[in-house]
């Protein structure tokens, strides 16, 4: 239940950007990654979409810092990532374990 998860740490709206995008790009890098199971195609489709979503996340940070948002408070926005199943989300760009064999 959405009750049931936390309520999202205070933002500004140039920070909830930040995350939206960053999430994006993860999600694509998620679908790419050579690592984990999926086809050529479907990472493909991602790849091109990664492009745009990037340009979104560097325009999200250019915001920032243009209006004079220059430091990044990392506690408050991982707990936001937290609460939007960041942690979940990016594992899936990170190589999975395998047997040493």
């Amino acid at each position: 239940m959405l009750s049931d998860l936390p309520p999202l740490p205070a933002l500004t709206r140039a920070e909830g950007e930040l995350i939206d995008r960053y999430l994006d790009v993860v999600d694509l890098l998620g679908r790419i990654n050579p690592g984990r199971h999926g086809d050529t195609y479907s990472g493909l489709r991602a790849a091109q979409a990664l492009v745009s979503k990037a340009v979104a996340l560097r325009d999200a940070l250019e915001l920032m810092h243009r209006r004079g948002e220059t430091e990044l408070h990392a506690d408050t926005l991982a707990r936001a990532l937290r609460v939007l199943d960041g942690e979940r989300r990016t594992a899936r760009v990170t190589v999975p374990p395998g047997s040493e064999n």
